[in-house]
């Protein structure tokens, strides 16, 4: 079973280290990224999850159903703390990870080192370090091969955008849609029952207008498979 790769409104882009030259950023999925990928993949009612304690380490199973002849297989993998919520954050760690064992998210540990130069963010003094409280958001992602080649991310404090690897040459990705294109897939959102707003702020963009081709397509091609779906759905009543 192979699941998708991770679309750019998916993933995190979260401060690693901080030094007074710059900061390093790493890529994380959250627990609902995992859950809607599941649910999206096998189905609700074909996938399940439960935890469990050994020598004192809390532990997630994650199990996906593979029909009757193989019955429910399962994979598992042991949770870290975090520094908030000690057990709702070490249940959640376990559960990503064992989403990680069947291959969910597991593209972000082929990214490239993303460093952030003291120029493309506010870093200051804290105690004998430094820290940095800048947010950091994935505008743009690109694979070859299942790995990732091409990561964008947007510092909205800094209000400036990072990229890291190469960008895929197609010749019209990042050329704006036209027009007549922004109107037809206005109407579309609204037939689908999409609000623009939405789309425009996971898209990082202040109108349907603003969205370049690249976008557009990727917008389609989930409106096509959302589309599929609900019609397999109606199959199966």
């Amino acid at each position: 079973m192979e699941f998708r790769l991770l679309r750019a409104d998916e993933i995190d882009a979260r401060i690693s280290t901080v030094n007074e030259n710059g900061l390093s950023l790493l890529l994380y999925k959250d627990a609902r990224c995992d859950m809607n990928i599941l649910d999206e993949t096998v189905g609700s009612e074909r996938w399940q999850r439960n935890h469990e304690l050994i020598n004192g380490n809390l532990f997630c199973n994650v199990g996906i159903w593979f029909g009757n002849e193989i019955g429910w297989v399962w994979k598992q993998d042991v949770g870290v703390e975090s520094y908030t919520e000690k057990e709702k954050g070490q249940a959640s760690d376990a559960f990503k990870r064992s989403c990680f064992c069947w291959g969910i998210g597991r593209e972000l540990y082929t990214a490239p080192f993303m460093w952030v130069t003291k120029e493309q963010a506010d870093i200051k003094p804290k105690g004998n370090g430094f820290t940095c409280y800048d947010r950091f958001t994935v505008t743009e992602i690109e694979y070859t091969d299942r790995k990732i080649s091409y990561v964008k991310v947007f510092n909205t404090r800094k209000k400036c955008y990072i990229a890291y690897g190469k960008k895929k040459d197609d010749g019209h990705a990042d050329k704006k849609i036209t027009a007549a294109k922004a109107k037809a897939l206005r109407k579309l959102l609204e037939k689908e029952g999409v609000l623009p707003d939405k789309l425009c702020e996971q898209y990082k963009v202040d109108t349907l207008e603003d969205m370049t081709e690249a976008m557009h397509a990727d917008v389609i091609k989930r409106i096509n498979a959302s589309k599929e779906k609900k019609d397999g759905n109606k199959g199966k009543a």
